[in-house]
Formats: structure tokens, C-alpha cells, sequence
């Protein structure tokens, strides 16, 4: 399979990066770099976006996939966002010796209700297929951020999201959306790295999700981000990067 696209910035310990659905490995803003001051950050394009829109993948291949666009043998923190915690999820439960600590940011671990599910799936499956027909990236793209997850967000980022295609994330959609795999609530506890779980204050649903996976993992810890909506980070980026740091000091391994 194609590799990943992927860039590396800053220097110190490896981080790996996986973006949200419509963003880049890019896309982190502020809170990329003050993680950059001391981390090797290796931010990936995940399938179906920017560098990567040629690569289709559900999401235990898209674990894989990152697992291979790090080198060396040696375990990495992994931070995903969104999609991201999606495919970060998988890869811990994959390659626990690749995962040394673990933040999800508006992360979930899946949908328990089989018909609410299907459901997703449906809808998302709709949405690949009206960004397909319309090729209006540009429309999608302004419907997707108008939503209330991303309310508040001062510059989302619409010229990067720009380098994606229809086709790309009409792939992510149907191969890695959130009604695609079986949820692995039960399964939290055999998790081996330390998992942070952060979450803005001002989106209820993740926050429940959030709390909820780290009461159920071995070492888990929740944080609420005050005055931020989904993406946490992006709407207060030193506070969110300061958590992670602090997880990061705190679990030392």
C-alpha cells in the first residue's frame, strides 16, 4: 500500500500527529509548535487527505500505515484529534510497543447502539456521495465547519483543508468514519499506555466520552478545556498544550 505522506518539525522526543476529518497534517496551528519546542513532531496525513488523498484505508490499515511512517523500532507518543483519536485508538490496541503515552482530543471509543451504527454509516455514506457528485469541495467544506462542534473556532484553517479532494475524503468517510468498526468500549482496559483524554468544555458529548475512556483504561486521566468546543486545541491552544505536557511529565516512561 501507498505510504503515508508525512513531515517533521521541532527536535526532543518523538510525537506523532493525526489530524481530524477535512484537516492536514499541517492543520495543528499554535499548539503545534509550542509542542515543537521540545518534541520531534511527526505530523501525518492520514488516507484520504492532502498528501495521502490517493490512500484508502479503514482504520485498523490506517494504524498500520502510521506505524510505518515512523522510523525506527523505538515507541513514540501518539496524538490523535477526532479521526485522528480514531486511528490512534486502533494503533494502540495494534502495536502497544510503538505507543508510549496516548492523548485523544475529542476522541470516542465507538458507537454501542448497532441500529444508531448503521446510521452513521448511512449518513456519512450520503456525504461521500454528495461530495463526489457536486466536486464542490469548497461548499462541503463551509457546511462542515458551520456545524456546532466548530463554532468559535477562530481561523479553522479553510485554505489547508483546501488541499484536499472530493475523492480523498469521500474515501475517509466511508472507509474510517465513526460508524464503520465495532466499539471497543470493552476493551479500554487491556490498553497499556497511559491515555489522556482532553475534550472541550463546550461539547458535551465528547466530553462524556472522554471521562468515560479514561475511568476505563489502566492509567487514564481527563482534562476539560474551558472555552473551546471539539477542537479543543485549535480554540485554546496554550492550555491545551500545557495538559499535554503535564500528562506528558507526569507519565514518564
Amino acid at each position: 500500500m501507498t505510504p503515508l505522506h508525512t513531515e517533521t518539525v521541532g527536535a526532543g522526543p518523538v510525537v506523532v500527529l493525526a489530524h481530524g476529518f477535512t484537516q492536514t497534517g499541517r492543520l495543528w496551528g499554535p499548539f503545534g509548535e509550542i509542542l515543537a519546542r521540545d518534541h520531534t513532531l511527526v505530523r501525518v496525513d492520514l488516507p484520504g487527505h492532502a498528501g495521502s488523498g490517493a490512500v484508502s484505508a479503514d482504520l485498523v490499515a490506517a494504524a498500520g500505515l502510521v506505524v510505518d511512517a515512523v522510523d525506527g523500532t523505538e515507541p513514540f507518543d501518539l496524538l490523535g484529534y477526532s479521526l485522528g483519536a480514531r486511528v490512534a485508538l486502533h494503533l494502540a490496541f495494534a502495536r502497544p510497543d510503538r505507543v508510549r503515552r496516548l492523548v485523544l482530543i475529542g476522541g470516542t471509543a465507538g458507537i454501542e447502539d448497532p441500529e444508531a451504527r448503521r446510521a452513521r454509516r448511512l449518513r456519512d455514506d450520503a456525504l461521500a456521495t454528495e461530495l463526489e457528485e457536486s466536486h464542490d469541495l469548497g461548499g462541503f467544506l463551509r457546511r462542515w465547519l458551520a456545524g456546532p462542534m466548530f463554532s468559535g473556532l477562530r481561523d479553522p484553517g479553510m485554505n489547508e483543508r483546501l488541499r484536499n479532494t472530493p475523492g480523498g475524503l469521500a474515501s475517509s468517510l466511508r472507509m474510517a468514519g465513526a460508524g464503520t468498526y465495532e466499539p471497543l468500549w470493552n476493551h479500554l482496559g487491556d490498553l497499556t499506555p497511559p491515555v489522556l483524554a482532553l475534550a472541550g468544555a463546550d461539547d458535551p458529548r465528547y466530553a462524556g466520552t472522554g471521562a468515560r475512556i479514561a475511568r476505563s483504561v489502566r492509567h487514564g486521566v481527563f482534562s476539560l478545556v474551558p472555552g473551546a468546543g471539539h477542537a479543543a486545541h485549535l480554540a485554546q491552544p496554550d492550555l491545551a498544550a500545557r495538559m499535554v505536557t503535564q500528562f506528558f511529565s507526569a507519565m514518564r516512561k
